[in-house]
């Protein structure tokens, strides 16, 4: 099995003021002219990858929301023309950035229906595995969920919610509820589960392991739940959470998420893999992807 890219959050500490850019925004010109044979040529090997592995295993709203956009194999798409139709259809547009961004920088994009993208592309040895969100996550894995009015609005709620939390000192709460939708969410469709999630669309291992392997739990969304759940940087999910429709997310966009920060400020923390007795079981999973790595490591 392949070790999956390491899909940090768009936004954080790792932005240090060495990478800050002239604009106070962290934006810059995507530059998409000077894109390389060789970059542009990653970009097919991805995209042409990817587009093998998700029929069947990305949820209508993804497959649409592609085909809609000005997006193809053969190069790395050109932030204007994206903007341009996002624009259209639910008032987003694509703005480029060198990579990680600072928490009140990314919420302040997302509050304003802009998304932050990096500008940058991985390296042919990087395939595999990336520490930063490069274009091809970015683009490849958000963009056509944007497409979604319920999707849409639910970021834009985020990166209105992003701005309180962090007054409230409880963003680690919120952002747990980013990395299991946005990132790593599936959607119950009536043809079975589907990936929705940015991280699991834009990786080739991760977008067969959460659907098909014994391994992973799959459980039902519930809030506060999974506010209490920590989650996996650098490897694949132990817990996939699952909602029965977009529009689930577009009811969590609308909500006061005060009285939930309230609730679950005192109470302990989940470890990734925990299943409680409460929760809406789709798959129990073995364990045993970590468990043997866990046995690797004391060997």
């Amino acid at each position: 099995m392949q070790t999956p890219p390491h899909t940090s959050s768009k936004h954080g500490l790792a932005a240090g003021d060495t990478a800050r850019p002239e604009r106070a925004d962290w934006t810059m010109d995507q530059g998409w002219e000077h894109y390389s044979a060789e970059e542009h040529g990653i970009w097919k090997t991805l995209f042409e990858r990817q587009s093998r592995l998700l029929p069947g295993r990305a949820c209508d709203a993804f497959v649409e929301g592609m085909a809609r956009l000005p997006i193809g194999a053969d190069q790395i798409p050109d932030f204007r023309r994206l903007s341009d139709t996002l624009m259209q259809r639910t008032g987003w547009q694509v703005v480029a950035v060198p990579g990680l961004v600072p928490d009140d920088v990314f919420f302040d994009h997302l509050a304003n229906r802009r998304f932050p993208a990096g500008q940058f592309i991985r390296g042919r040895h990087q395939l595999d595995y990336l520490e930063e969100p490069d274009v091809f996550h970015d683009v490849f894995g958000h963009v056509p969920m944007l497409m979604n009015p319920a999707i849409a609005d639910y970021i834009q709620a985020y990166g209105v919610g992003g701005l309180r939390a962090q007054k409230l000192g409880v963003l680690d709460k919120l952002a747990r509820v980013y990395w299991y939708t946005v990132e790593f969410g599936l959607v119950q469709q009536q043809d079975g589960l589907r990936i929705y999630g940015a991280g699991i669309a834009s990786s080739a291992a991760e977008s067969v392991f959460a659907l098909d392997d014994a391994s992973p739990n799959r459980l039902g969304f519930e809030l506060e739940r999974v506010m209490r759940t920590q989650y996996r940087i650098d490897d694949f999910q132990e817990s996939y959470f699952v909602i029965d429709d977009l529009d689930e997310l577009l009811a969590l966009a609308k909500i006061d998420f005060a009285a939930s920060y309230a609730r679950v400020q005192d109470q302990p923390d989940h470890t990734p893999g925990t299943v409680l007795p409460t929760d809406r079981m789709f798959t129990r999973g073995s364990g045993h992807y970590h468990h043997a790595k866990l046995q690797g490591a004391a060997a």
